[in-house]
Order: structure tokens, then C-alpha cells, then sequence
């Protein structure tokens, strides 16, 4: 089984922003050393308790501290940047480290309404998204009517399956990301791996299926470590930002406390869609999403509060791979 990393530089109750960028880092070199093929980190703007938005910049500073594990952007959103800016980036993180750049695109806004203006972008028109997807690959590729610098072959694009990307990647040819409900939609998988159009760089479908993931020595520990990313995830929804990681502890006196059902049910319906439980039982559940799919790869997202929690999750998830 093909596991690959996510990492969104979450912060955790007590830490600063630049702590958690820095653990980030110390996780991406220690993912190389056990045998991750790639690591991946994501795009937030102006997000508590997400400490980077800026994934290429990241992954250049991982690329300063490994020699060998693969880059990748999980993923630049689109809408954020012009298509030229998004390129220049590509290629300049692909001369710094050649052979080792994934560029993962995605369609999302920012989370809030005060972020997607500052950004510049408030809705993305229909078309849109995919206009700009094919600007990117033609100054990629060295089609548009400019040239494009630093002047390297291409790193790979994948897209992530939001603003239709199940449906695009297929059109173009393209490898896709998926998560969430997704991963249960069978006639849009079974659409994407029938409306493949294959080239010469991507001859075959290609699906990463993102999942988040827990282990630990027993199922009910397994749930309670991802309770502090479920709390946030509900809290959010009420108070527009995704705040920092708080004690497993914590998070459980607060739910005891908690007077809203429907952050309590929030937090119920996010882990049980986490793949989460004993070693045994979250290999056969990855194992199943494979079979059920049709993905390459797994993409792990493991984030609680306590690192040495997340480490013990990255040790099993490459021990998967030998």
C-alpha cells in the first residue's frame, strides 16, 4: 500500500505559529527517514490555528532539510493566485529540487468572507476554474505565448476532486485527490477512471484517496485522539475559525458541557467518518477504501494534540508500505 502525508501545520493550545511550521518540518524530515515516498502540505489563508498558507514556500524549506522525499502542494488553490504566478512557483520549486515536485491543485475560497475579499475573489464563475487550470498546464508545459521562467521540465499536476475536479482531472488526463463523501460515490469514481483520457505523461487513472486517520492500542483511544481536530472542525462552524488543538482531556470535558447537539453530533459524525482503531483493525479499513475506490495511494491525514500521538500514527502508516 502506497501511504503518503498531509500536513496543515496545525498549532496546538500554548504554541506559536512558528512552532508548528517548525514541526511541520522536524515531521517531514522524519517521514523521509521512515520511508514516506511523499509529504504533503496545504493552503489556508488567515486561518487560526493553521499556521501556513503557503505551501510551496514550505515545501521549499522541507526540500532544504531531505534528500529524497517527494514535495508536494495538497494543494495551491486556484482561485487564490494568478495562473502565471501559480506556474512560476511550480517551476521554481522544481529547479530547486528537481524529480521530487508534486503540484496539487484545488478550486477552494478563502474560509471566510473577510479572507476571500482580501484575496481578491469572492465567487469563481462557471468555467472559471477550469479556464485557469489549462492556462497553468499550457505555461507548464511551454504552450502559452509566454515563457515561463525558471525554464525546467514540468513537475507532475494532480487535482483535487473540489469545483468538479473528479470530472476535470478526467478530461485532461490528469491523477485527482479525493476525500470525504467522495470516497463512497461510486458512480463518480467509476466516471472518473471511465472518462480517462490518457497521455503521454499520465497513461493510466490515478486516485489518491485522503482520509483521516488514528491509531492507537485500542479503538476508544484510537476516537479520543481525534477529538481535538473534530472540536475544532464543529467549533468552527460556529465561530468562523479553525482554532488550535486543544488536550484530548479538554475537548471531552467540553463536549460533556456542551449544550448544542449539533456540535455535538458534528463532532460524532467527523470522527466516525475518520478511519480510526488498533493497528489490525485500520490496515483492513485502508485496505477496503483501496478495494473500494480503485485508489494508488492513501493520502494520511494525522493531526491531535499530543506530536508524539501524531508520531506513533506516522510509524504504523509507513510500516504499511514495506
Amino acid at each position: 500500500m502506497r501511504v503518503s502525508l498531509l500536513d496543515r501545520a496545525r498549532t496546538r493550545s500554548g504554541e506559536t505559529d512558528a512552532e508548528a511550521v517548525a514541526g511541520t518540518v522536524e515531521r517531514a524530515v522524519r517521514a523521509e527517514r521512515l520511508g514516506f515516498d511523499r509529504f504533503w502540505t496545504a493552503e489556508h489563508h488567515a486561518v487560526p490555528g493553521i499556521a501556513s498558507a503557503a505551501p510551496t514556500l514550505l515545501l521549499a524549506a522541507i526540500g532544504a532539510r531531505t534528500d529524497r522525499i517527494r514535495l508536494g502542494t495538497g494543494g495551491i488553490m486556484v482561485p487564490n493566485h494568478r495562473p502565471l504566478v501559480v506556474a512560476e512557483q511550480a517551476l521554481l520549486l522544481e529547479s530547486l529540487y528537481p524529480g521530487r515536485v508534486d503540484i496539487g491543485l484545488g478550486g477552494s475560497l478563502g474560509f471566510t468572507a473577510p479572507v476571500r475579499r482580501a484575496l481578491g475573489r469572492t465567487i469563481v464563475r462557471d468555467g472559471a476554474y477550469a479556464a485557469e487550470i489549462a492556462e497553468i498546464l499550457a505555461y507548464l508545459d511551454g504552450r502559452a505565448d509566454i515563457t515561463v521562467r525558471p525554464r525546467v521540465d514540468p513537475p507532475p499536476v494532480l487535482l483535487l476532486a473540489i469545483q468538479g475536479g473528479l470530472t476535470l482531472a478526467a478530461e485532461l488526463g490528469l491523477p485527482v485527490v479525493i476525500g470525504g463523501p467522495l470516497l463512497r460515490d461510486k458512480k463518480r469514481l467509476d466516471a472518473y477512471f471511465q472518462n480517462f483520457r490518457p497521455s503521454s505523461l499520465v497513461p493510466d487513472p490515478y486516485l489518491i484517496a485522503s482520509v483521516e486517520v488514528s491509531v492507537a492500542e485500542t479503538t476508544e483511544r484510537a476516537r479520543d485522539l481525534l477529538l481535538p481536530e473534530a472540536w475544532a472542525y464543529a467549533d468552527s462552524r460556529d465561530v468562523g475559525e479553525f482554532r488550535a488543538l486543544r488536550p484530548v482531556a479538554h475537548v471531552r470535558r467540553m463536549l460533556s458541557g456542551a449544550s448544542s447537539s449539533k456540535k455535538i453530533e458534528a463532532v460524532r459524525a467527523w470522527t466516525d467518518a475518520a478511519v480510526a482503531g488498533t493497528a489490525e483493525a485500520v490496515a483492513d479499513a485502508l485496505a477496503k477504501i483501496v478495494e473500494r475506490t480503485g485508489a494508488s495511494e492513501i493520502l494520511a491525514s494525522v493531526s491531535t494534540f499530543e506530536r508524539a500521538d501524531v508520531e506513533d500514527t506516522d510509524e504504523f502508516l509507513a510500516a504499511l508500505q514495506s
